[in-house]
């Protein structure tokens, strides 16, 4: 198909984003751009998440790792489960008792200014880490696959990715999200299926039949038994289960939805639906990376990795299978891309200028500066995305679940610690505390064949991140005065 007949694709589904903006939008004020006037609806908040959650990295890149991992990533998917069953019955509660615009809020009540600044802090670093690198393996794809044949340089392509985000939620944020994020993950899981059934139906598979294949190619282990590996089974369900609390109980962008709900029993049911769904989801991309690597080698591709997908879809498939291609992966770039840029926008409002505080400002005031850091957000994104182009790196998603262990190591302590001690910090040692844990992690990883021998450690070192925040701010803490 030509680049022009796709681009014009890509055009009309953005105009159909706009029309839902303008509708949602209308009338909207700071307290619909930062929780969506807490009137969500949580079935749409649980739905539109799983496309937040997953991204155009899972897209592409989970289906890709096949190829070398195998179905191990499900291991991981398990840990998700119990992260999400954590979020919905401790930190979900704790969010509605103290009524939190900003979860960081928290931090501040707990501990003082300077830890909810670093929480917020950390926060910032991540969620623009992280979003960043999903939305420059998506923007790399639109670039080879489209933009080029124009001759449009990658910078400019990353620049009108950014300029249709913020165009749609300039103005309504949340409130417009939770119903664009629900229209992107139907997109989304309607371009995975048709993918999964056409390739089925291409090499006349059934289901059986197609896991047979997989197995005779050594497709479709999922446990690893060797404790010394990275992906042993018991380190991997931990690990996930401590990137979910992170990365979606921590994480202002996820809990920004899901306090939009109007009650806490209507957000726990949208967690820990969104738990189970994430199961199923996550075993449907792993079954159709097998699905790719027996299409591919019946096609003769060699492409592996985060390539073999778009590789497949674009130039080895019908028309309408690259176009729903497209789609797909649009949709599932958007939701994590506006949602983080949204949260982004909100914490450091809320967190760092403390917009809520300043009486002083009007509420036009406040709308004009959320605005403002909204265009700034943008920019700091395309700078970073360029960063990602200039560095290059194969497979992102190994890069995203990196840079979570480093930053969000420091919030899975405070955290923990304010939840589970009742002990008094000294404030001003936070930061500190919060900087030298990441620090001595990159000491450890990068020794750790001379410290373990053969012991490999993976994504568990978040959690050993988490260990070294709490294990600091226990050494800066003393036992609160009981009140008599």
């Amino acid at each position: 198909m030509s680049p022009a007949l796709l681009f014009s694709f890509v055009v009309a589904y953005f105009i159909i984003l706009l029309i839902v903006a303008w509708y949602t939008g209308r009338n909207s004020n700071n307290e619909s751009f930062f929780i969506g006037n807490r009137n969500s609806n949580w079935m749409l908040v649980a739905f539109g998440m799983i496309g937040t959650s997953l991204s155009g990295v899972t897209f592409v890149s989970v289906p890709g790792a096949v190829g070398k991992d195998a179905f191990t990533y499900f291991q991981i998917t398990l840990g998700y489960l119990i992260g999400y069953l954590t979020i919905a019955y401790v930190l979900i509660p704790l969010y509605y008792r103290l009524q939190l615009t900003s979860i960081y809020n928290y931090l501040n009540n707990r501990f003082g200014t300077a830890s909810y600044k670093t929480g917020a802090s950390f926060f910032i670093l991540s969620r623009t880490l992280g979003a960043t690198a999903r939305l420059f393996l998506v923007v790399r794809i639109l670039q080879e696959t489209i933009l080029q044949n124009f001759g449009v340089p990658f910078a400019v392509t990353t620049l009108i990715i950014l300029a249709m985000i913020l165009v749609y939620t300039y103005e309504g944020g949340v409130k417009t999200i939770v119903y664009t994020d629900t229209l992107q993950t139907t997109c989304m899981l309607a371009g995975l299926i048709i993918c999964v059934f056409y390739i089925l139906h291409t090499m006349n598979l059934g289901f059986g039949e197609s896991i047979a294949a997989m197995k005779e190619r050594g497709l479709t282990n999922i446990f690893v038994t060797d404790p010394n590996s990275k992906l042993f089974f018991v380190k991997q369900i931990i690990a996930g289960a401590f990137i979910t609390i992170t990365m979606t109980g921590l994480d202002q962008e996820m809990m920004q939805k899901n306090i939009s709900v109007t009650t806490v029993k209507d957000s726990q049911k949208n967690v820990v639906v969104l738990g189970f769904i994430m199961l199923i989801v996550i075993g449907l991309f792993l079954f159709l990376g097998g699905l790719l690597y027996l299409y591919g080698a019946s096609q003769g591709v060699n492409a592996t990795g985060d390539k073999i997908f778009p590789e497949l879809a674009l130039h080895h498939m019908p028309p309408a299978i690259s176009v729903i291609f497209i789609i797909a992966l649009i949709s599932a770039l958007f939701p994590s891309a506006d949602g983080a840029m949204t949260a982004l926008t909100s914490s450091f409002c809320i967190d760092i200028l403390g917009i809520q505080r300043r009486a002083d400002w009007s509420p036009e005031k406040q709308k004009k500066v959320r605005q403002r850091v909204h265009l700034m957000m943008a920019f700091i994104f395309l700078l970073f995305v360029m960063v990602f182009e200039w560095i290059n790196n194969q497979s992102m998603i190994g890069v995203i679940l990196k840079i979570a262990a480093y930053t969000y190591g420091p919030l899975l302590g405070l955290f923990t610690f304010g939840i589970f001690t009742k002990r008094v910090v000294n404030d001003k040692l936070v930061p500190l505390v919060c900087v030298v844990a990441p620090l001595l992690c990159l000491v450890v990883d990068n020794n750790q064949h001379r410290l373990f021998g053969n012991f490999e450690i993976g994504l568990e070192l978040l959690v050993i991140n988490g260990f070294f925040t709490f294990l600091g701010l226990l050494l800066i803490s003393r036992k609160a005065e009981s009140v008599a």
